[in-house]
């Protein structure tokens, strides 16, 4: 199954230099390991969240708001997506990812379209 580890954390941008290069150490290594494990299908760091628009539809217009789509204290930060055998699996693989020390994150399993019915 396919899922998506979506990365949040507080937005922060006072980690020190050492902070900064222990923590994308971490997460080479964690990249390199899904890697080796073949489980890794892509993922990218996302830019800060004052560079979000947020877009809805109401009646047929299209609105626009700068920012996240949400108030929250934590703020979505990147994802990696991963092909494993089960939640069981891609829980255990969310809990070797460095956000999930100091940040939480959301596994979610993609759409399959393939086997969606149509009603």
């Amino acid at each position: 199954m396919k899922y998506a580890l979506l990365i949040y954390s507080e937005p922060s941008g006072e980690a020190s230099p050492e902070e900064m290069a222990q923590v994308m150490e971490a997460y080479g290594k964690f990249t390199a390991s899904i890697n080796e494990r073949g489980i890794n299908l892509g993922g990218e760091a996302l830019d800060g969240v004052e560079t979000a628009t947020t877009v809805r539809v109401r009646n047929d217009e299209t609105l626009t708001t700068d920012g996240p789509f949400a108030e929250t204290k934590e703020v979505l930060g990147g994802f990696y997506l991963i092909d494993v055998a089960d939640l069981d699996e891609a829980i255990a693989v969310a809990a070797q990812l460095p956000g999930s020390w100091h940040g939480s994150v959301e596994v979610r399993p993609l759409w399959d379209w393939e086997g969606a019915q149509q009603t």
